[in-house]
């Protein structure tokens, strides 16, 4: 991997002291440090390296040419997520704990035996487990959606903040064909009011081929999706800013609801 210079050394240390102290920087002080795709992944990997917890699972963005237009790329991005983020539903969520966060609604896939970039979309259909998502996008810069870069937003782990996941099943079980994950509806309240709605399909036209880039993206980096391993896919709308209240992302397909009641800190007086 693109080994880093003094200057993206420093840009890694400051985007893990910014995740640990949720303090968030500027993007105009690091908006020369990376200027390219293989470098970005490799602040990633160091920043993950300090962070000195193992990959849990990933997040995979910019799935949709919406999102891909507002970030001025053709392709999608992954960022690595550590166990802590990954949270089962329903959860709460203190918002003061993070820096700008956004909400997506998405399908996970848990690899039940490592996958192979030579895996088809039929080979995944039987090698994973799905489940319905809420991801919580948060970068460490201020005023960070949707004006920030993409090489900072993938050096930030593709601005990675936590994932609620709701009843893993087998995907085999879920879907009677390959094309049966991209028929996927979700609509989403807030306090009881539904907000937004969409469907699987958004996702590179079918969630799969989201897990399926991933799985070859990190082949090409000498990595593997390894059993166990948890993905959210991409979203299926475009994100609100999370704010407090009860917020339901209500699927068909018997996914249920995966549920986040996100909350301020409460103040003793």
């Amino acid at each position: 991997m693109t080994e880093l210079n003094a200057r993206q050394e420093e840009f890694a240390q400051a985007l893990v002291n910014a995740y640990k102290h949720n303090t968030a920087l500027n993007e105009e002080d690091w908006k020369d440090a990376v200027s390219d795709f293989d470098t970005a992944y490799a602040v990633q990997e160091r920043v993950m390296t300090l962070k000195g917890q193992p990959t849990a699972g990933y997040k995979v963005s910019l799935t949709s040419e919406e999102t891909q237009k507002m970030f001025d790329t053709d392709a999608p991005l992954y960022g690595q997520q550590v166990a802590e983020r990954f949270l089962k539903g329903p959860a709460d969520v203190n918002v003061d704990h993070m820096n700008e966060p956004l909400l997506e609604v998405e399908l996970g896939f848990r690899a039940k035996e490592t996958l192979s970039p030579d895996d088809s979309l039929e080979d995944l259909l039987h090698k994973t487990t799905v489940c319905g998502t809420v991801e919580l996008p948060d970068a460490r810069f201020v005023n960070w959606f949707p004006a920030l870069g993409k090489y900072n937003a993938l050096s930030d782990c593709a601005v990675g903040g936590a994932v609620v996941y709701g009843e893993e099943r087998d995907a085999d079980q879920v879907f009677s064909s390959v094309d049966d994950a991209a028929t996927v509806h979700v609509d989403l309240y807030h306090d009881g009011e539904k907000v937004s709605e969409g469907d699987s399909s958004e996702v590179l036209d079918n969630p799969l081929n989201s897990l399926q880039w991933l799985v070859k993206k990190l082949a090409e980096q000498g990595k593997v999706f390894a059993r166990g391993q948890l993905v959210s896919s991409g979203t299926f709308l475009l994100p609100p800013h999370l704010t407090a209240g009860k917020w339901e992302a209500k699927f068909n397909h018997d996914f249920g609801t995966v549920t986040v009641d996100a909350h301020p800190t409460v103040s003793k007086l």
